[in-house]
């Protein structure tokens, strides 16, 4: 079975060609602000990223009559369970219209749904940011007005998780995880018997991040935003993209980071430390809404191939339950993969509706 995944960053287009779980192509395409620059939307660039997908097929001599099905990144769409939906004109429609926003995935349904429609074959979506699983109990924050949502690293999460409980010689839907993805952004979950029941992460709560301020106290929040100090587009831009490591130290760089640790600088070692210590508390936090029951602990993301923040988060987690350590990211393997169980009858296709 020939799958053709599609993952549309703001910077990049990466492709990959599976035969059944060998990738067989790899390739990312970089999109330059100037090459992006003619385009004033994000719906926009539909052509002209699916002339290069196209481009870069016909180079590396892979025929679409071979493709058996396309899977796309899933977008910003209306929150929806895990799983793998087949896109629908409904689908399109809603990241089209940017019901929760714009982001350069939305384009992912499209390009994989118009790919595979002139070959003739179906186009899923795999587990996207929407996925919204969290317990009734989860949501509420303490404020009416303000509820929880959950926008996390669905993709990674499950796939990481599904991994392991391939290892633990069972299915993702008969164990309890506490994942913690860690790169530019983190988020940290409570997966119970194959649901996100609770998590932390985005732009709204849990640890910092090399480049988000995670959560902050509100108070002194309130009181920064009104004091006239920043406007309110500073203040978005300092939560999501200038906080965190960048904040304190000048760089999103965890490699720079850990290296001026190495040669002695005392203030990135106190961020490092309080980094790792909230990832730890955040871990430790999950354990209560599994009730202490957690058969594994996993680390992923780009920033667990550090042994440093992997030892010391160990350290501080590991009476809670073993740590695995699945590094880097999974997305193309695991859009993929969500494809495969559909098409092998491992698993029922959704319908978004």
């Amino acid at each position: 079975m020939r799958i053709l995944a599609i993952n549309p960053g703001g910077t990049s287009t990466k492709i990959s060609v599976f035969d059944d779980k060998n990738e067989i192509l790899k390739k990312s395409i970089v999109h330059t602000r100037d090459d992006l620059k003619p385009y004033r939307k994000v719906f926009d660039e539909y052509e002209y990223r699916k002339i290069l997908i196209l481009d870069v097929l016909c180079k590396e001599k892979i025929e679409l009559k071979s493709i058996d099905a396309t899977v796309g990144r899933g977008g910003l769409m209306k929150p929806i369970e895990g799983g793998t939906y087949r896109v629908n004109d409904k689908m399109i429609d809603d990241l089209r219209n940017e019901v929760n926003g714009e982001h350069a995935s939305n384009l992912g349904s499209v390009l994989a749904k118009n790919i595979g429609d002139e070959i003739g074959v179906p186009s899923f979506v795999v587990d996207p940011v929407s996925v919204d699983e969290f317990d009734e109990v989860s949501r509420i924050t303490g404020i009416s007005d303000i509820e929880k949502a959950s926008w996390l690293h669905a993709l990674n999460h499950k796939a990481v998780s599904r991994k392991i409980a391939e290892k633990l010689g069972g299915k993702y839907e008969d164990f309890n995880f506490i994942v913690a993805h860690l790169g530019s952004g983190i988020s940290i979950v409570a997966h119970k018997n194959g649901k996100m029941i609770d998590g932390s992460g985005g732009r709204s709560d849990g640890p910092f991040s090399p480049e988000r301020s995670g959560g902050l106290l509100a108070y002194p929040l309130v009181q920064l935003c009104y004091s006239g100090k920043y406007t309110k587009e500073e203040m978005v831009t300092k939560v999501s993209s200038t906080g965190g490591m960048y904040d304190y130290l000048g760089t999103k760089d965890m490699v720079e980071i850990q290296e001026r640790i190495e040669a002695g600088d005392e203030k990135a070692k106190i961020i490092m430390d309080a980094f790792i210590y909230q990832i730890a508390k955040e871990i430790s936090m999950y354990g209560a809404s599994l009730y202490g029951k957690v058969d594994r602990i996993i680390l992923t993301g780009g920033i667990s191939y550090s042994q440093l923040v992997d030892e010391e988060v160990v350290k501080r987690v590991s009476y809670l339950a073993p740590v695995e350590i699945v590094p880097g990211e999974m997305e193309m393997e695991a859009l993929v993969l969500g494809a495969l169980r559909v098409l092998n009858g491992e698993e029922k296709v959704k319908i978004y509706k």
